[in-house]
């Protein structure tokens, strides 16, 4: 509390804002030492904000590298498969690209013709 000298009395009402000023102060006070000590803690670790950036550099350096690979590796099989079509077309005579792919199976389920027709067999 403040020492006030003996010419200044304040008044109950100017007690009040007295106090209310130091409890002003004492937030003031407790704020500016958290703040102080959480900038300080994370002075500490700045240098893995540093170290992070330059990692994710780096993967994004081998990843853009790993692709380029893979997108030439997926090239020369696309030519090979390209060359022996050739290859077969040559021995066999017909045109591997002009035959017919084989459709997928389609499965229709089996229905009972009398008792009720949307109904499915089941098998025991």
């Amino acid at each position: 509390m403040l020492v006030w000298p003996t010419l200044f009395t304040p008044e109950p009402k100017e007690w009040k804002t007295l106090e209310k000023g130091n409890g002003i102060m004492a937030t003031y006070i407790d704020a500016v030492e958290v703040f102080r000590s959480s900038a300080t803690e994370f002075m500490e670790h700045v240098n893995l904000l540093a170290q992070a950036r330059d990692a994710y550099q780096q993967a994004m350096t081998a990843s853009a590298d790993l692709r380029a690979v893979l997108d030439a590796g997926d090239e020369n099989l696309r030519t090979l498969m390209t060359q022996l079509e050739q290859a077969l077309n040559l021995h066999i005579g017909k045109p591997v690209l002009d035959r017919k792919r084989p459709e997928p199976v389609r499965t229709d389920a089996i229905k009972e013709g009398s008792e009720r027709p949307a109904a499915v067999r089941a098998f025991p």
